[in-house]
């Protein structure tokens, strides 16, 4: 559980506040690039959160699935409730780049001159 333990652990709240457009345009000189930005960050966030849960939750998969076999596992419960408590990538993306914690680049504007 490390990165849940990351993420639950951060100033990151799981409400929605508004934030500064100056703050986000400040940080490349252009709101629809710094959006961009935060999109492609939210996504890792989201594919590497959902493969940990994944990863988590298929110690619990039984291969034999059968009606009488249905069973509550209290721990598979309070696996899934973590993930549920955890904010959304979204907002843990925007603060990262808030924070200056995303790595980014840009591409040469001058490609085609």
């Amino acid at each position: 559980m490390s990165k849940l333990r990351r993420h639950l652990g951060s100033n990151t709240s799981s409400s929605v506040e508004p934030k500064k457009l100056s703050d986000l345009k400040d940080k490349t000189g252009n709101i629809y690039e710094s959006i961009a930005i935060i999109a492609k960050r939210a996504n890792q966030i989201n594919i590497a959160v959902k493969e940990e849960l994944h990863n988590k939750l298929e110690e619990f998969a039984s291969h034999t699935d059968s009606l009488e076999e249905i069973h509550e596992n209290k721990e598979q419960i309070e696996i899934s409730r973590a993930y549920e408590r955890m904010p959304n990538s979204a907002l843990l993306a925007t603060t990262e780049f808030l924070e200056d914690k995303v790595y980014f680049k840009k591409n040469d504007e001058n490609l085609f001159s």
